[in-house]
């Protein structure tokens, strides 16, 4: 039984954390994911910050639950993003795994704050050192994780542990997923689509295809939303879009963080119906075409559950981490399915890009006791609360096999995962995204706002768009002396 064994840090140690959580900025700026861990400049953590020492005792793999450090009687505090799990009404509300756990670690308390504006007001707590204990990992370069985050294990070990994990950086792991599933696929009515005379069997495969099932369901019945921007949530436009542009629309594992990198103009149309071109223009041609909410600036993301529950939005592009939501949100949960991003290959087949939501990170400047408790808490979540699979997820612990039942309709569908990016150019991207501010998968909201904004009011043509975007990315590739193929 491990009890409270750690390292003793030195002086000079403890002095190096407390400069770490000032936390400086630098203004320099997901399967492995496809939700990369990328920032603009603003809001980037510094690589200068002074490093913490280990802790060396504590190792996800070697801990036992309900054995180690069971002697330990701390509070612990814990952030996440997941408002809707602290709400009254939430299916299962983020105390029940907070009562399991204390069945098996009754001393230790957990104190969980949930944060709305996740992205940002995380990435200043973060700079500001006193945050807490865990933390859902916000856009931090990964060459910072150590910076701020215990590391876990090395990327061998964690190898026997999890599916899909992503926050490490030179073979350390500093943070383990709390859900991964399908990113940038389709939640939809099927009532909706089956009552405009679009079976379920013969879903759109292709971007023409699924712009003519919306046109279909406006004519069926003018008064549903064929489709829902989700604009005023900035975060749920961006970072729901842009996965699709990996793995759905390519089928390459090295797209994302490898590919992208060095691609001339990786907008412009490929000819072939595939690629990044293919994916916004899907929303382009949605809003020209009349086929969203009439005002996009009024749209309300928590009151778009329940109208798509209740068939008056007929679909939305999202995670699959949002389908459990949508199926809360009223009486009609059967109603409620999902479906791939309308894109085939060239090969004939359907892809989907798939990886790993935010990470569970521990504080590196924490007290030792709170380290151990939170490394307890954060495997607890992992292997036995069922918390991914309540999200709706795929398994992140190998030793979990539970698939949620509306992944049946990818049967036959090539899930992709973001292989990292090469030795090197761990933080290419990030840079990338600060220099060109196109923020791809991250959160990139302000791009597709635009393209909301000029598709409405026809102020630019798609192509004109896709220009700039282009033109913007080989800037960016240009500034960081990346070699363009």
């Amino acid at each position: 039984m491990k009890m409270k064994k750690f390292l003793a840090l030195s002086t000079a140690s403890v002095m190096a954390l407390s400069m770490a959580a000032c936390g400086s900025t630098d203004n320099g700026g997901a399967a492995e994911s496809s939700v990369a861990s990328t920032t603009p400049a603003t809001a980037e953590a510094s690589s200068e910050a002074a490093a913490p020492a280990e802790v060396t005792s504590l190792n996800y793999a070697e801990l036992t639950l309900g054995e180690d450090y069971t002697d330990i009687t701390t509070t612990i505090k814990v952030l996440t993003n997941r408002t809707d799990l602290l709400e009254d009404g939430a299916a299962v509300p983020f105390q029940t795994y907070i009562d399991a756990f204390n069945e098996m670690y009754p001393n230790i308390t957990v104190d969980i704050e949930g944060i709305t504006d996740y992205a940002s007001d995380t990435l200043l707590r973060l700079q500001g050192g006193d945050w807490g204990d865990v933390m859902f990992i916000p856009a931090v370069d990964k060459a910072d994780l150590s910076t701020y985050f215990l590391p876990l294990g090395t990327t061998t070990e964690m190898d026997g542990q999890l599916n899909y994990y992503n926050q490490m950086y030179e073979g350390t792991v500093y943070g383990v997923p709390y859900t991964a599933g399908v990113s940038g696929g389709i939640v939809y009515n099927k009532a909706v689509f089956e009552a405009a005379g679009i079976r379920i069997t013969e879903m759109p495969k292709t971007p023409e295809d699924f712009i003519a099932a919306l046109k279909q369901i406006k004519e069926y019945d003018s008064s549903i939303i064929p489709l829902y921007t989700n604009y005023a949530a900035g975060w749920a436009m961006g970072g729901q879009w842009d996965p699709a542009i990996s793995g759905s629309a390519t089928g390459d594992s090295t797209y994302m963080n490898q590919k992208l990198l060095h691609t001339a103009n990786p907008f412009a149309d490929p000819g072939d119906g595939t690629g990044a071109y293919n994916v916004y223009k899907v929303m382009y041609d949605a809003v020209a075409e009349g086929l969203t909410e009439e005002d996009y600036s009024t749209t309300d993301w928590e009151g778009c559950k329940g109208m798509i529950n209740n068939g008056q939005i007929a679909c939305m592009v999202l995670g699959s981490w949002a389908v459990p939501q949508m199926k809360e949100a009223g009486d009609n949960a059967d109603d409620i399915a999902y479906m791939p991003f309308p894109i085939t290959l060239t090969s004939g087949k359907q892809a989907a890009s798939v990886g790993p939501d935010y990470s569970f990170g521990i504080n590196a400047s924490t007290t030792e006791d709170n380290q151990a408790a939170a490394l307890c808490f954060v495997k607890f979540m992992t292997e036995e609360s069922g918390f991914s699979y309540d999200c709706g997820g795929l398994p992140v612990a190998i030793k979990d096999t539970r698939l949620p039942d509306f992944y049946a309709a990818f049967k036959g569908i090539d899930f992709v995962v973001d292989e990292p990016a090469i030795e090197g150019e761990e933080d290419l991207l990030n840079e990338l995204n600060a220099e060109s501010g196109l923020n791809i998968n991250n959160n990139g909201e302000t791009k597709m706002q635009e393209l909301v904004e000029c598709a409405a009011d026809g102020s630019k043509t798609y192509d004109e768009i896709i220009d700039e975007w282009n033109e913007e990315w080989t800037s960016a590739q240009e500034s960081c002396g990346v070699e363009i193929q």
